[in-house]
């Protein structure tokens, strides 16, 4: 049995690019436990850094976007975000893709935590942020491949909607939880 604290890391002996795209890369990486096996065939992949923004408006209501994802093969409720551009700050992404998806801007943005997106076999995060005062300053600009619906839900109804079921992407899922936490502190 090993004594807390006494964990070894797995060390990289060799990795590859095994598929290349400008939103996605995967390496092939022959890793060794500390067990001392060799794996081969070990996938990671590489992508940016992701935003998600918890956008309150003044009368307490949260923005989110209901949109297809292909993926699951399901029209999902989440809160806004996406992949921060190359060198691009995360809040200036955060501004960015809630500007972009939903239309609204925030009067006050603050950055609340971090969260690993699939540590087995990713290597990003999700950055997560707060914002307030957000409203309407112009039309979302989608690109080709989106189509969203804004969606305002009460702060107050968030805990249900997690536990009904009716939102269920853990990053959003994580985000609402250290938002109201922020928000309940706060008060």
């Amino acid at each position: 049995m090993r004594v807390p604290g006494e964990l070894t890391p797995w060390e990289t002996l060799g990795s590859e690019i095994a598929f290349d795209h400008r939103w996605y890369r995967v390496c092939r990486e022959t890793v060794r436990l500390p067990s001392g096996k060799v794996v081969d065939d070990y996938f990671v992949s590489e992508r940016p850094d992701v935003v998600l923004v918890f956008a309150v408006t003044a009368d307490g209501r949260v923005v989110f976007v209901r949109q297809w994802k292909q993926g699951r093969r399901a029209f999902l409720t989440e809160l806004p975000g996406g992949m921060c551009d190359p060198g691009e700050p995360a809040e200036e992404s955060a501004r960015r893709e809630l500007l972009e998806e939903t239309g609204y801007a925030c009067t006050e943005l603050r950055r609340i935590g971090e969260f690993e997106q699939d540590p087995t076999k990713g290597a990003n995060t999700i950055v997560a942020f707060l914002g307030s005062g957000a409203h309407v300053v112009g039309e979302p600009s989608w690109d080709e491949q989106e189509e969203l619906e804004v969606v305002l839900i009460a702060a107050g109804e968030l805990e249900v909607a997690v536990r009904e079921g009716r939102i269920t992407s853990a990053g959003t899922v994580a985000t609402i939880f250290r938002a109201l936490d922020e928000l309940r502190s706060a008060a």
